[in-house]
């Protein structure tokens, strides 16, 4: 196998990483209204501005995504799935998957600028035809790839692991245009929450935000003609897992080219 071949294969596993960044599914507070009904002493603006406020304070956070519509289709180059727990320093920990169910999967470990990233052999295959996925999953033998974000195949990462920039994002000042409805209260994960609705370009979102304080966001359901997307929000302030691959587990990406030399 060429050098060029693993090249291809580690673009490909970033892009695919950046893609399911939880910057790019649903900015769930991008409508935060002037204008919205009260009930049962506050209204649907103040729950969502509280909601904001706490996770654009917090920590750390642990967020899952499931995006259905990719699910179903199946493409092993699309992201359909992620769990990952990250900190505003830019450490992280989880898991995402690519397509339909055994399609790939990808875990990703990051303390500072250190990275560990660790596709499964369903993934190298998918992102790369014609036998060289195969191929690189076999060198591989399940060890994580690691480096740091100063290289290039893992710049990327920085992003995708930093809840500060995704904070960043979601930071709407309390501007927006779609007014709220507020309905009544029910249950996620277990918790009572209230679930705060708004309708834009065919969209409809749903924030179900914890009824007792801190109201804190901890699901976000995203429907429409071409969206089926749903994000939850846990762990808020808990530390990261703090672990990290053992050598014998890992393979270092600038030592891996001399590998690949006497395959």
């Amino acid at each position: 196998m060429a050098r060029k071949a693993l090249t291809g294969a580690l673009a490909s596993a970033v892009l695919l990483l950046s893609a399911v960044s939880p910057l790019s599914p649903v900015s769930p507070f991008s409508s935060v209204p002037a204008v919205a009904s009260d009930a049962d002493g506050r209204t649907a603006a103040e729950l969502a501005e509280q909601a904001e406020d706490n996770l654009l304070d917090a920590d750390s956070v642990r967020m899952t995504m499931t995006d259905r519509i990719a699910e179903a289709e199946g493409a092993a180059t699309e992201p359909s799935a992620m769990d990952l727990a990250l900190d505003r320093d830019g450490n992280c920990v989880g898991t995402i998957e690519t397509g339909g169910e055994g399609d790939g999967r990808v875990e990703i470990v990051k303390r500072g600028e250190e990275v560990w990233m660790k596709p499964d052999a369903a993934f190298w295959k998918a992102q790369v035809p014609g036998g060289e996925g195969e191929a690189v999953a076999e060198l591989l033998k399940g060890r994580y790839l690691h480096g740091t974000t100063d290289d290039p195949a893992l710049q990327g990462m920085a992003d995708v692991c930093d809840l500060a920039a995704f904070q960043r994002d979601i930071d709407t000042g309390g501007s927006g245009d779609a007014a709220l409805t507020k309905g009544e209260e029910t249950n996620r994960q277990d918790t009572a929450v209230v679930p705060l609705t708004s309708e834009e370009g065919g969209e409809r979102t749903t924030l179900y935000v914890t009824a007792d304080a801190p109201h804190r966001l901890i699901e976000a359901d995203q429907r429409g003609d071409d969206t089926d997307l749903t994000l939850t929000f846990e762990d808020y302030d808990k530390p990261v897992p703090a672990g990290t691959p053992r050598p014998a587990e890992t393979v270092d990406i600038g030592k891996l080219e001399e590998e690949l030399l006497d395959v």
